[in-house]
Parts: structure tokens; C-alpha cells; sequence
């Protein structure tokens, strides 16, 4: 804290008369009564101005007494994606508290949440462009439910069943790529291990192969903070790339749509959902329609920037369009956390719970480790 102190009344000496006059009478940098009414720009002024620049492009390199690059905070493709509460973390714990250099310092002993709050209302201000949706609309991701915020993310699943007959080991790496305010391309390669079955020749043999491959587009069409709302729209297509006699795929290019909605809740809860149609191209296979829901909150321990944990339940519905067919029903109870400092790095546990047809349906157990690349590498911010 003697360096966040430091750093502070050598940088006062360009803030407004209010924080001079606060000096002059002798108050103590750790003295917040001065900081307490001051203005979000000129709170950034007297303490983030020197190295972040008064425009918020950075100091340049030859102004720095430290080698580690100022991020640009008028750079909306880096701005807009942290919510404002891990911003604050920094500037109350200093870097390391998220896995940054120490260079950063904790400002917190000084100025307190509240006024660092103000600081952050101002920094939003220097990305002017805003279709951007904010950080805060990027909730934690469910084991199903597409998420309707663009993301730069690679996720790997493994997924095996709990009761049955035959085993498997089943794995899907998704790499998600965003690409300018609102877009976000996907890929999606399924592949695994599992055994023939009963019905085979040899139950007991193990087959392993390439699933069906998944090209998406998602793009936002919707997002507002002040509602904590924001709706996308997207399209996938399945092909037939697995080896339908080992299980691995559906024999048939898949056409697909939906739409996806994130909701801000109270006490950091949120809900997701997601509507989708898919028509399958070959005869034979029927369009079906899925209804995907997802509830959850987050907490943290250790403090009130430590570890994420999101506990969600997710429910899953879905139905062939034929006459007669009933609607199948699944519940995803999961929980998600962070694995890092940095917290870029995420594991979800979910156990998929058949509620219709449970005999005939086997539960299963799926986990997910994701890492958010645009956070910095995977072994960055431990």
C-alpha cells in the first residue's frame, strides 16, 4: 500500500485546486475526505492521467518508467469487455489481484470502491462507440444454453455417460472468434471413444471418430445495460462428417437457427434462453424445435474480488415436428468456476438429468474448461 500511496501524491500534483488545497492543509494521502466528491475525470486526472494519458491512449513508452504495455482505454475491442466491477479490482488491489503486473498499484486505501466507481463511469466515456455491447452483459457461460454475447473463446467438453450399458468418452472443442461490435464466428469438432453396444456384433469393441462439424455466425442485434438485456440472433450448419455406424454422427447436413437472450438479474443473478430450429436436409430426418433456459448467480470467496463460483440450473426441452410426438424434458443442474487469478480460465460441472423417458435415457456427466484468449494466454494470470 506505501507504493499505491507513493504513486498518488507524486500524481496529485496534477489534479484540480480541490486536491492542492487538500495537500496544503496537511492531510495524509490515505485521508479519502478530499477524493470523496471529486469528479470521475478529475479523480482519473490526479491518478491515472501519467501513465494512462489525460485522452486514455497510454503514456508513451519513453514517458514510462516500466516496460509492461498501457492498455488504450478509447480502444472499444478491449474496453468494453470486462464489467466494471473487475476494473475496480484492479485499481482497489493493484495488478496482481488478477493476475497483472505489480506495476499497477492498489489505489484502494486511498479512494475506497465509490470514488474508483466514478473514475470508471469516466473511462467509459472514452470508447465512443456504442454498439459495443458492456462486459457486464457477458454472463457465465451454461453447459447448453448458447450465450447471446459475443466471445473470443476456444471451450473443451468432455462428456461420459453415468449409468447404461456401454461407456464412452466423448469430446468437443468449440473456438469462437469475434469480429467486429457484434459478430462472432464459430467452429465446432466433436470426437471421441465409445463402446459398439448392445445390438453390435461385438458389444464390447471400442470405435473412436470424428463427429459431425459445426460452422456458426452469431450476431447481436440488441443490448442495453441500463435494462441489463441484450438478444442475438445466429444460424449453424451441422455436416456430415461422423461415421454413422460407430454413433459419431447423424447422417445428414443440419440447417439451423436461434435466438438467444441474456438478462442482468439482481444480487448478480441472471437468466439465459434460447429458442432453436433445425432442419435436417436429408429424407427421412424430421425439423425439430428446442427450448433451452438457464438460471444461476454468482459469488465469490475470499473476498469480494476472489473466486467466481456460478451455480446454475438449466432446462432443456425438445420435440420433432410430427404429429403426435411429445416434448422431451432434461434438467442440467451445474456450477461454474474460476480456475485463475485472472479469471480467464473457467470448469463447469453438469450432470444432464432426463425428466421424460428416464429408462430409456441415460444420465450423463459433462465438463467444460474455458479459456476467454483474449484475456491472455492459458497459463497467464495463475
Amino acid at each position: 500500500m506505501q507504493l499505491a500511496n507513493a504513486a498518488l501524491a507524486a500524481l496529485l500534483v496534477v489534479s484540480p485546486a480541490t486536491a492542492h488545497q487538500a495537500l496544503a492543509q496537511g492531510l495524509t494521502p490515505t485521508d479519502r475526505s478530499p477524493y470523496q466528491t471529486m469528479p470521475g475525470v478529475d479523480l482519473y486526472a490526479a491518478a491515472c492521467a501519467n501513465c494512462h494519458g489525460i485522452d486514455g491512449t497510454g503514456a508513451p513508452p519513453s514517458a514510462l518508467a516500466f516496460e509492461e504495455e498501457v492498455p488504450d482505454f478509447t480502444d472499444c475491442s478491449f474496453a468494453s469487455r470486462e464489467p466494471d466491477a473487475d476494473w475496480v479490482a484492479v485499481a482497489h488491489e493493484g495488478g496482481p489481484v488478477r493476475g497483472f503486473s505489480g506495476m499497477m498499484p492498489a489505489f484502494g486505501g486511498i479512494l475506497g470502491p465509490e470514488p474508483l466507481e466514478r473514475v470508471m463511469a469516466y473511462v467509459r466515456t472514452l470508447c465512443g462507440d456504442a454498439r459495443w455491447p458492456r462486459g457486464e452483459l457477458n454472463v457465465p457461460r451454461a453447459m447448453f444454453t448458447e450465450k447471446a454475447y459475443p466471445e473470443d473463446e476456444l471451450v473443451y467438453t468432455i462428456e461420459t455417460p453415468l449409468e447404461g450399458d456401454a461407456s464412452a468418452l466423448l469430446s468437443e472443442i468449440v473456438y469462437e472468434k469475434r469480429f467486429g461490435p457484434r459478430s462472432q464466428i464459430e467452429v465446432v469438432v466433436p470426437f471421441g471413444v465409445r463402446q459398439r453396444g448392445v445390438g453390435a456384433a461385438d458389444p464390447d469393441a471400442w470405435v473412436g471418430g470424428l463427429g459431425d462439424v459445426v460452422l456458426g455466425l452469431k450476431h447481436t442485434v440488441l443490448h442495453s445495460l441500463a435494462s441489463g438485456t441484450i438478444v442475438s440472433v445466429g444460424g449453424e450448419v451441422k455436416l456430415p462428417t461422423g461415421k454413422t455406424d460407430d454413433g459419431f454422427g447423424g447422417g445428414t447436413t443440419v440447417l439451423e437457427t436461434f435466438a438467444a437472450v441474456g438478462k442482468l438479474l439482481p444480487s448478480d443473478g441472471f437468466l439465459q434462453a434460447q429458442a432453436v430450429f433445425e432442419a435436417p436436409t436429408g429424407a427421412g430426418h424430421p425439423n425439430e424445435v428446442v427450448a433451452r433456459g438457464v438460471i444461476g448467480k454468482t459469488f465469490t470467496s475470499g473476498g469480494p474480488w476472489g473466486r467466481a463460483w456460478s451455480p446454475m440450473l438449466e432446462t432443456i426441452a425438445a420435440r420433432d415436428l410430427v404429429d403426435g410426438e411429445a416434448w422431451s424434458w432434461d434438467l442440467a443442474p451445474q456450477i461454474q468456476v474460476s480456475l485463475n487469478t485472472r479469471q480467464h480460465v473457467l470448469a463447469n460441472v453438469a450432470v444432464l438429468l432426463p425428466v421424460t423417458d428416464a429408462g430409456a435415457r441415460d444420465a450423463r456427466l459433462f465438463i467444460y474448461v474455458l479459456w476467454d484468449w483474449f484475456d491472455g494466454g492459458f497459463f497467464e494470470g495463475w
